[in-house]
């Protein structure tokens, strides 16, 4: 299959998670909200200045210019926080008035504009206002920033800095969220050491555990790591407990044709429906796609550049498939090669790399799947089609790493 193939057939079998949970607004950054969040107040809730100055009647000041300033009275002042002053309500405000105003103070009804200071003589009893202006100008409207009633963030949504700013502007204590996603990585390998163990001979660290883990990092997730041999039966135990625990169940190694590639005749043990096995793509094409119970198994080669280049391909449908949240899907755009790459291959091909304001550049030559350094500072891939090869100055097709991932 292409990937896209893989990925479409995939996530059609996956059941979505619905379970939510209120959680308090200053611990719900990162979390995926559950339902709608609706505004329950207009945000301002009141006509505000945005400049400091003076707040005026826009008629009042229709002749006023520099050379020929239009002269108010003084009849007022209000800082940020002030309520209106009792003599500034009502009807019988005298005409010709200003007042004294400062920035994110509320605007009496009275008057319609603020003259930013800086086009006045900054008066204190009398202000010689030296410019005319509309009504409206330096002046929020009520809801003008938000609407009593509209909605400001959907089910489904990643809560960053700028869903928790407009959530609190509502005044919004909680917010409902879909409980964690709980993820379980199994590597299988009896090469595999966990860190903090000292190596013997022909062992390896457990390198790509720990970045999977980091992708998902994010508090929307709960991530177990555990460790196999390449043993049968330790495999299909793993399996089956995380069946049991897991939304998505990643693997990694032991998915290819040699002797201790186990995984294929596990998820067979254990009732797994195998999607795809085999992907038109280099690196990872022994990736296998499968589902269990509505959870999706992603099974991963146990190279490490492999193996995370198929997870960053995968994971981000199959969260938004189970979540609704699209923040962690790749997203597909064109870019100038700036590095030198004469490979053809003939199987289609993803090249890591980096990509800023529309240049790519190809940060180690290095490309090969054993290898995990030359990820340092990579955000993207550059998928190279079957058959062809690209040139410096070129435009090529990439995938960008979701920022949600890095």
């Amino acid at each position: 299959m292409e990937i896209e193939e893989a990925v479409s057939s995939l996530i059609k079998e996956l059941a979505s998670v619905t379970e939510c949970e209120q959680v308090s607004l200053v611990n719900a950054t990162g979390r995926i909200l559950g339902e709608d969040v609706y505004a329950g107040i207009p945000v301002p809730s009141f006509p505000k200045a945005a400049m400091d100055g003076y707040a005026v009647r826009s008629s009042e000041i229709e002749s006023a210019s520099g050379d020929a300033p239009v002269r108010l009275d003084v009849i007022g002042r209000i800082f940020a926080g002030d309520p209106v002053p009792s003599s500034l309500r009502g009807a019988d405000i005298p005409a010709r008035g200003a007042v004294r105003i400062m920035t994110g103070a509320i605007v009496p009804d009275a008057f319609d504009t603020v003259i930013r200071q800086e086009d006045t003589d900054c008066g204190e009893d009398v202000v010689s206002i030296r410019k005319s202006q509309g009504p409206f100008v330096n002046y929020c409207k009520v809801g003008e920033d938000i609407e009593s009633g509209s909605r400001i963030a959907s089910r489904g949504t990643l809560i960053g800095r700028a869903e928790a700013g407009v959530i609190a502007s509502v005044g919004a204590a909680s917010v409902n969220v879909l409980r964690k996603l709980r993820v379980a990585v199994i590597s299988t390998g009896s090469e595999i050491v966990d860190i903090g163990t000292p190596l013997s001979e022909a062992q390896i660290y457990n390198n790509v555990a720990y970045m999977l883990k980091a992708s998902l990092k994010s508090c929307a997730f709960e991530v177990e790591l555990r460790s196999v041999p390449d043993d049968i039966d330790a495999i299909v135990e793993a399996l089956n407990k995380a069946c049991g625990s897991a939304d998505i169940i990643i693997t990694t190694g032991g998915v290819s044709v040699g002797q201790k590639d186990l995984l294929p005749e596990a998820l067979d043990m254990i009732g797994a429906k195998k999607i795809f096995a085999g992907v038109n793509i280099k690196p990872g094409s022994p990736t296998i796609g499968a589902v269990i119970k509505g959870k999706a198994l992603l099974c991963l080669s146990g190279n490490p550049y492999a193996a995370v280049a198929n997870f960053d391909l995968y994971i981000g449908s199959i969260i938004s498939a189970v979540t609704g949240c699209a923040s962690y899907l790749p997203v597909r755009s064109q870019a100038v090669l700036m590095s030198e790459f004469d490979k053809p291959s003939n199987v289609r091909r993803l090249v890591r790399a980096a990509v800023v304001n529309g240049e790519v550049t190809i940060l180690s030559k290095n490309q090969a799947s054993s290898v995990l350094s030359s990820f340092v500072g990579a955000n993207c891939y550059i998928d190279i089609p079957k058959g062809s090869s690209v040139s410096k100055g070129s435009k090529v097709d990439i995938i960008n790493i979701p920022e949600a991932l890095l």
